[in-house]
């Protein structure tokens, strides 16, 4: 099955090449024969009836300084391509909905990976709202008298925006930290959105498991460890990544949601989990493919690919 691809993603010439998860689906379809075209959201456009993007042909290939060489410049009709990928970074901001809207007029004809209407429907802090039970206490409101609330019945929490990534305005409070009054005031001088706070996790400091699932199913994990005095463990900021496994917790936690993440078409998804608990489900763009091929030789690649072949090959 040779396929045409379309990438919508950040520049590739910027990746790094040893660690982006996007550049390593991209070399895997390579290897499987199927045609590359990439392009920025922010070249993408609904005209008259169709969803357009100006872009290039991308050939790719695994040489620091050198991986990808670029045809001409062109705009496509994404019906024409088999496959569209969904992959620029966050933020998740209307920009970022935007673009998931003109996908949804495309998909299913051509599928489009993950299903724009289930990454617009299941951003990464709300999804875990499905399941309490698996989850940390959790709050999410604007209201500073609630916020407060919440941190004396919990103590130590964690306060952060509801759509951030990369662990930017990630916050931990303890019960006799000052600046909580200061920080909401900041968040709400920012935006208008709600934030999302959370009850702190100690165990963090041993590492916020990223687990990831293909069709629902978990392939593998990494360990992120936070730097020492830090609460997190972004890899953006620093975290370190580690060779781990899957407890039966983790497993159980995955059962659960593994179903649900097939039925919306989110093939590709990494689940956060600290100490038992998840703590997100990201949908929009996320990584650790290379970290765990590398850690336990899982060509998640290859197993995201067949999976994608085979609702290819039920259309």
């Amino acid at each position: 099955m040779s396929l045409y691809v379309a990438l919508q993603m950040d520049p590739i010439e910027a990746v790094d090449i040893d660690a982006d998860s996007t550049f390593r689906i991209a070399l895997e379809a390579e290897a499987r024969g199927h045609r590359l075209f990439q392009y920025h959201v922010d070249h993408l456009r609904y005209d008259a009836g169709r969803v357009v993007a100006r872009g290039r042909p991308v050939t790719l290939r695994r040489k620091q300084g050198d991986h990808v060489t670029f045809g001409d410049w062109a705009e496509v009709d994404l019906q024409d391509f088999d496959v569209v990928w969904l992959r620029q970074d966050p933020p998740f901001d209307m920009a970022y909905v935007t673009s998931t809207h003109l996908l949804d007029r495309v998909h299913p004809g051509t599928l489009v990976v993950n299903d724009p209407f289930w990454v617009r429907n299941c951003p990464e802090k709300l999804m875990v709202l499905d399941f309490p039970d698996l989850t940390p206490p959790t709050m999410i409101s604007r209201d500073p008298v609630a916020i407060r609330q919440f941190r004396d019945q919990h103590g130590d929490i964690i306060v952060k925006p509801l759509y951030g990534n990369g662990g930017a305005g990630v916050f931990h409070l303890d019960p006799d930290d000052r600046n909580l009054s200061a920080l909401l005031e900041l968040f709400a001088g920012i935006n208008r959105e709600p934030m999302i706070a959370q009850k702190y996790i100690h165990a963090v400091s041993q590492g916020d498991k990223r687990i990831i699932l293909v069709d629902g199913d978990p392939v593998g994990a990494i360990n992120r460890v936070p730097q020492m005095g830090e609460a997190r463990s972004n890899m953006h900021v620093g975290g370190r990544a580690e060779k781990i496994g899957l407890t039966e917790r983790e497993y159980e936690i995955c059962k659960r949601i593994g179903p649900v993440l097939r039925e919306k078409g989110l093939i590709f998804t990494g689940i956060d989990v600290i100490d038992g608990w998840l703590t997100e489900i990201n949908v929009t763009s996320p990584t650790g493919l290379q970290e765990l091929e590398r850690f336990d030789g899982v060509n998640a690649a290859a197993l995201l690919w067949e999976a994608i072949e085979r609702r290819l090959s039920r259309i």
